[in-house]
């Protein structure tokens, strides 16, 4: 249990002991300054503290807010800090500088010593600050959190407490700021009191969060059937998922419940979700003879693609010193023209709009119609925001910094053969789009020599060669050219179509259902990759993305498995399915058992998507 200590005398009528136990404090009370640095040193290290003034007044939230999340080391709002182990021993010092007293109560005012005591919360906050912990302050908005110094001030603050209601605050902040039209206006309306209900319930948005996996799993279940009530019953479970899904993030900003295992869970589960229903659709349309698992895994490798275009704009972008960029001040302009912005929000076709879609073709045409249709509204999304990320990135004014240079690089994927090449090439300078066009260049060749080559060809393998030659000569240097961070998609592209393209051309039954899953193994890693970037962690260690090959190496694989048993050198269709089959087991066991180590390791970093970025 966390400890909360007021640094004096409870005022007469104060709520504030009840308000704080609410919250999960054990509350101890200081009498004096001494008894502040005593009380302290006798809660454990291993548990959270707060510091409290005994004056104050204002919502729970606002103390919820400061004293509760588990995301900060130290959070304060005024009259009130809260330290957790890693910032305890800050604290400390901090208590042992002010000799236990804070500001200094004004002369001749009487109970001197009990109003200094009565000071230390604000005063520890800036003396933490002063040396160097980073103290959260909350945006309160309308919430008070005050300490009046009399008792009008002091009726004054309980009036305004009064004419706000903190329960509907939190409700609308449990709500994401920014989120896409679906979301907004037919999910968040009611989801956020489901929120709550868990909320009273004790659930955790973990346990919401395995339920929208489960309830998404159940729905690719009833798609795989192949009848049309499945596919009915698909659809609206599918929406169920997607209101579950809502509805554990608004429950971890509800009750500010944000944990480590909670970031993996919703990092990793949306695509998990989405992908198996890809599969169920092409299971479901294989029981009514038709064969869709190219569209299903066509589907997976443009979302995929998608995605890393997003986070490799991002991350190239995230700490750059300028953003002079013309269509970046045209953005700022279009956002204060509100229908413009649920347009652009719309038109990338987030996660709320991309599953509706997909809930409503279910239920109401084949398989293949729904993919088709996904594919197409991807394809323009795609085009969309790669086109103005394009612009930024050629009009900014801005130089690229090294922890920009290096998430790139870790976000490339890069195996032993390319890093063996990219030593070879350290001493090569490419021009300013070198890049991106070397990259292109190694990307086109692969796959049109995949697609117009003899099946089994080995000019494939001779082409995937030349690739990753071309990867290790694009990341030769640091990435931090205007267009760099288009090497990590275009490299998912290379690999995931390349397996996709001979998979379909090799016309063997279970090839594309095996493809499908070594595709969905490989970007599982990578989006684990990207996961613990953001988290400031950096990529997996170099020993998992050797011992699975990198990008490169993984083609390389998969061409030479073609070229084996499509090709004349030992022609066995079977052994073909059953290599993609074990390749994508060895990688789905490998990156799995390194994934979980880490996310459920203390240093794993809780990363919760609060942007409202498309998804």
């Amino acid at each position: 249990m966390s400890t909360a200590i007021l640094t004096g005398p409870p005022v007469a009528g104060s709520s504030l002991e009840g308000g704080l136990r609410s919250l999960g404090f054990d509350v101890r009370v200081a009498a004096d300054a001494a008894g502040v640095a005593a009380e302290l040193a006798a809660v454990p290290a291993r548990e959270r503290v707060a510091l409290v003034d005994p004056r104050f007044v204002g919502h729970v939230h606002s103390l919820r807010l400061a004293l509760t999340d588990p995301r900060f080391p130290a959070a304060a709002v005024p009259g009130a800090l809260t330290a957790q182990p890693e910032a305890r021993a800050a604290l400390a010092d901090a208590l042992a500088d002010t000799g236990g007293h804070g500001d200094p109560a004004p002369a001749g005012t009487p109970g001197e010593a009990a109003t200094a005591v009565r000071a230390l919360p604000d005063t520890l906050g800036a003396l933490l600050e002063d040396g160097g912990t980073a103290v959260h302050r909350p945006d309160l908005g309308v919430l008070v959190a005050a300490v009046p110094d009399s008792e009008d001030a002091r009726a004054e603050a309980r009036r305004a407490v009064e004419a706000v209601d903190d329960e509907s605050v939190r409700l609308r902040s449990a709500v994401k700021a920014r989120d896409g039209f679906f979301t907004t206006f037919c999910v968040s309306p009611y989801s956020r009191y489901l929120a709550r209900w868990c909320a009273r319930r004790g659930l955790t948005p973990n346990q919401v969060t395995t339920a929208s996996l489960l309830t998404a799993l159940i729905a690719a279940a009833c798609a795989a059937t192949g009848e049309r009530g499945g596919f009915v019953a698909a659809g609206v479970l599918l929406l169920a998922s997607f209101v579950l899904d809502a509805t554990d993030g608004q429950l971890a900003r509800y009750d500010l419940q944000y944990s480590t295992l909670g970031a993996w869970l919703d990092a990793t589960f949306d695509r998990a979700k989405e992908y198996a229903y890809y599969a169920g659709l092409a299971l479901g349309a294989s029981r009514g003879g038709d064969d869709v698992w190219a569209l299903a895994l066509g589907a997976m490798v443009l979302q995929t693609a998608r995605h890393v275009i997003d986070f490799a704009f991002n991350e190239a972008n995230h700490d750059a010193d300028a953003n002079t960029s013309p269509t970046a001040a045209l953005s700022g302009k279009l956002d204060s023209v509100g229908w413009t912005v649920w347009l652009r929000r719309m038109i990338v076709l987030p996660i709320g709009e991309r599953w509706a879609l997909i809930a409503v073709l279910t239920a109401c045409t084949t398989p293949r119609v729904t993919l088709i249709v996904l594919i197409a509204g991807c394809a323009l999304a795609a085009c969309y925001t790669t086109a103005g990320r394009l612009l930024r990135s050629l009009t900014r004014r801005a130089r690229r910094t090294e922890r920009a240079a290096l998430a790139l690089a870790e976000l490339t994927d890069s195996g032993p053969l390319a890093q063996g090449f990219a030593a070879a090439f350290a001493r090569v300078r490419l021009p300013g789009l070198g890049v991106p066009a070397v990259a292109l260049l190694g990307t086109a060749g692969l796959l049109a020599t995949a697609l117009w080559t003899p099946l089994g060809s080995l000019w494939v393998c001779v082409a995937a060669l030349g690739y990753a030659l071309l990867a290790g000569l694009a990341v030769a240097r640091p990435l931090k050219g205007a267009l760099d961070w288009l090497a990590p998609p275009l490299f998912r592209i290379a690999e995931y179509t390349t397996i996709l393209v001979i998979a379909a051309r090799s016309g063997v039954n279970g090839a594309l259902p095996a493809a499908f899953g070594l595709v969905a193994a490989v970007a599982y890693h990578h989006y684990d990759t990207v996961y613990r970037i953001r988290g400031g962690t950096g990529a997996p260690p170099q020993w998992l993305v050797r011992s699975i090959g990198g990008h490169e190496g993984r083609t390389l694989l998969v061409t030479f498995a073609a070229a084996l048993w499509l090709g004349g050198l030992a022609h066995s269709d079977r052994s073909f399915t059953i290599a993609l089959t074990a390749f994508a087991v060895v990688i789905a066991v490998a990156v799995l058992i390194e994934s979980i180590r880490f996310w459920v390791s203390s240093s794993a970093p809780a990363v919760h998507d609060e942007t409202g970025e498309p998804a």
